[in-house]
């Protein structure tokens, strides 16, 4: 496994360099529907960058950032909320969040559909996710699955197609964006 919890201060530096301007502008426009101080759950946070960068474009939006590394969640920035707790258990109530932002950390999950579940539970009717991460169909994405794996993560990556699938199935809409080896998904919680 790789040993997140000792990790937070080299994220912290290097974290905003992995992610590209266009991905970054793409968070931004997923943020302008947002109500005024919604509530937003950075999930596998980190250190929060992905709230670092939301905060960048919407400093009225409350944050809250979970990560099952307390080393990397010292880190965040002091208008995040932490929570030390795994996606397939979240410490919240349910309706709890407008959004959800998860950077880079899905393919992290233990059990993605659990995650899945937990993320309907505490989302609110027609609330909205924000998923980036690595497309595992493409030679790029195949190459840091594997690394991934031999590092003993869960290297649970998915092409976008897939991932989809899974969401659909789970009462989303879906619309994904191609970025290369990246992919975007903004996925909508149909409402009751």
């Amino acid at each position: 496994m790789i040993p997140f919890n000792h990790l937070g201060w080299i994220f912290k530096y290097i974290g905003p360099a992995i992610y590209p301007r266009k991905i970054r502008g793409s968070l931004c426009r997923f943020l302008i529907p947002l109500s005024r101080s919604a509530s937003v759950l950075d999930l596998g946070a980190g250190t929060g960058i992905m709230s670092e960068f939301a905060y960048a474009c919407r400093p009225d939006l409350q944050f809250t950032a979970v990560d099952p590394a307390e080393g990397m969640l010292k880190y965040s920035a002091e208008y995040i909320q932490t929570h030390t707790a795994y996606a397939e258990l979240l410490p919240f109530d349910t309706f709890s969040f407008e959004a959800i932002l998860i950077g880079e950390a899905l393919h992290h999950f233990q059990d993605v559909d659990q995650s899945i579940q937990e993320m309907v539970r505490v989302l609110q009717n027609g609330g909205s996710v924000f998923i980036y991460d690595f497309d595992s169909s493409t030679f790029i994405g195949k190459i840091l699955c594997r690394i991934e794996r031999l590092f003993g993560e869960p290297g649970n990556f998915y092409p976008p197609e897939v991932l989809k699938k899974k969401l659909e199935s789970h009462g989303f809409t879906v619309h994904i964006s191609h970025f290369g080896y990246r992919y975007i998904i903004v996925a909508q919680l149909r409402s009751i």
